[in-house]
C-alpha cells in the first residue's frame, strides 16, 4: 500500500457554484483549476473534479445493506486515520451536515473494524469517509 498514486475522480453536479461552496467551505478542500463548467479540488491528495451536468430525474438511487444500514450505491470517499476522522466528523456535525449514516464504529471487535459516515453533496453524490482501527486490515478478508 506504500507509494499510492493519486486518483482522479470526476463527478456530476447540477449547480456548480452551490457544490463549489460545499467542497471548498464545508469539506474545506483546496480549490485548483476551474472553468465555467468544472472545478478541481485537492481531495486529501487526490484530484476530485466537479462537472456541471443537468440532473436526470429518472435516475434511481440504489442501496446495499451493510452492517444493518442502507449504504448508497454508488459512493466515494477517503480512508483517514482515526484522529483525523474524529476531528473531521466533529466539524461536519458542527456545520449541520445531514448524515445518511451518522458517524459510528462498524464491525466493532472484528477484522476490518472501522469508523464510517455517509452524507451527500448538494448534487446528491454520496460520500463515505472512514478510518480503520488497524490500517493493515484495509483489505483483510
Amino acid at each position: 500500500m506504500n507509494n499510492l498514486r493519486p486518483f482522479h475522480l470526476a463527478i456530476p453536479v447540477d449547480n456548480l457554484e452551490k457544490n463549489r461552496v460545499f467542497y471548498r467551505n464545508i469539506l474545506e478542500l483546496s480549490e485548483g483549476r476551474s472553468s465555467d463548467h468544472w472545478v478541481d479540488f485537492d481531495f486529501f491528495g487526490h484530484q476530485l473534479v466537479i462537472h456541471l451536468k443537468e440532473r436526470n430525474s429518472e435516475e434511481k438511487e440504489a442501496m446495499n445493506s451493510v452492517d444493518g444500514k442502507a449504504v448508497p450505491i454508488p459512493h466515494f470517499g477517503i480512508v483517514l486515520d482515526m484522529k483525523t476522522f474524529k476531528s473531521f466528523s466533529e466539524k461536519l456535525i458542527q456545520k449541520n451536515i445531514t448524515f445518511i449514516i451518522d458517524p459510528y464504529i462498524r464491525f466493532e471487535g472484528q477484522k476490518g473494524e472501522q469508523a464510517t459516515m455517509f452524507f451527500k453533496d448538494p448534487a446528491g453524490n454520496a460520500l463515505e469517509f472512514k478510518a480503520f482501527a488497524d490500517m493493515t486490515q484495509l483489505f483483510a478478508k
